[in-house]
C-alpha cells in the first residue's frame, strides 16, 4: 500500500487576505462604526469634564450616535485610530512573514508559544487603549483652552433676560454655558430656565 504524501499547507498570502476582508466590508464598517461611538463617547467626557460635567448625566444615545461625525476632531482620531492599529498589525505580519528569524530573535522566541497569539492582540489593545486615553485627555485640555478664549455670546431668554458669557456645548436638549466662572445647564426645550452645575 503506497503512503500518500500530504503537500504542504499553503500560507495564505496579504493579498488574499486582504480580498477577504474586502468581502466582509459591511461587518468591518459596522465594528468601525460602534469603535468611533466609543471614541466619541471617551472624548466627549473629556471635553465636558474641564468644567466639572458630567456627559453622561445629561446626554442620551442619539447624542452618542452623531459625536464622531459633529466634531472634525473626534473623527479625525477615530481614523487615525483605526489607521494605527491596522498598520500595527500590517507591520508585524509582514516582518514575521518576510524576516522570521528577526522576528523570533526580536520576540525573544515567544512567537513560536501557543499562547502569543492571544498575548500579542491583548498587547495591541493595551496599546490602542493607551494612546486614546492619552489623546482624550490632549483633546480635552485643547477643547478647554479654546472655549476660554473664544469671543462671549449673549444669550437672550423669553422674560428678556440677557446673560454673557460662553457656549461650552450642547446635546439635544441642554445647552451648556460658562459666565465668568459659573457653569450653568440651559434646557432648550423646557420651561426651566437654567440651572447651575456646582463644580
Amino acid at each position: 500500500m503506497k503512503n500518500k504524501i500530504e503537500a504542504p499547507a499553503r500560507e495564505v498570502s496579504f493579498l488574499e487576505s486582504f480580498r477577504f476582508a474586502l468581502s466582509d466590508i459591511p461587518n468591518i464598517l459596522g465594528l468601525v462604526y460602534l469603535f468611533a461611538i466609543g471614541i466619541g463617547m471617551l472624548f466627549t467626557y473629556q471635553k465636558f469634564s474641564r468644567f466639572g460635567i458630567n456627559i453622561f448625566d445629561y446626554a442620551d444615545v442619539f447624542d452618542f450616535l452623531i459625536a464622531p461625525f459633529a466634531d472634525f476632531t473626534i473623527l479625525a482620531f477615530t481614523l487615525g485610530s483605526f489607521a494605527i492599529v491596522y498598520g500595527l498589525f500590517l507591520l508585524d505580519y509582514w516582518w514575521s512573514s518576510r524576516y522570521p528569524k528577526s522576528y523570533t530573535r526580536v520576540s525573544f522566541g515567544m512567537n513560536k508559544r501557543r499562547w502569543y497569539q492571544l498575548c500579542r492582540y491583548l498587547m495591541f489593545l493595551a496599546l490602542v487603549i493607551f494612546y486614546l486615553c492619552q489623546s482624550s485627555d490632549l483633546y480635552g485640555s485643547i477643547s478647554e483652552e479654546k472655549i476660554k478664549t473664544q469671543p462671549k455670546t449673549s444669550l437672550r431668554f423669553s422674560d428678556n433676560e440677557t446673560k454673557h458669557g460662553v457656549i461650552i456645548g450642547k446635546t439635544k436638549e441642554i445647552l451648556f454655558f460658562i459666565e465668568d466662572t459659573h457653569v450653568t445647564a440651559i434646557p432648550i426645550t423646557s420651561l426651566v430656565k437654567e440651572f447651575e452645575i456646582k463644580r
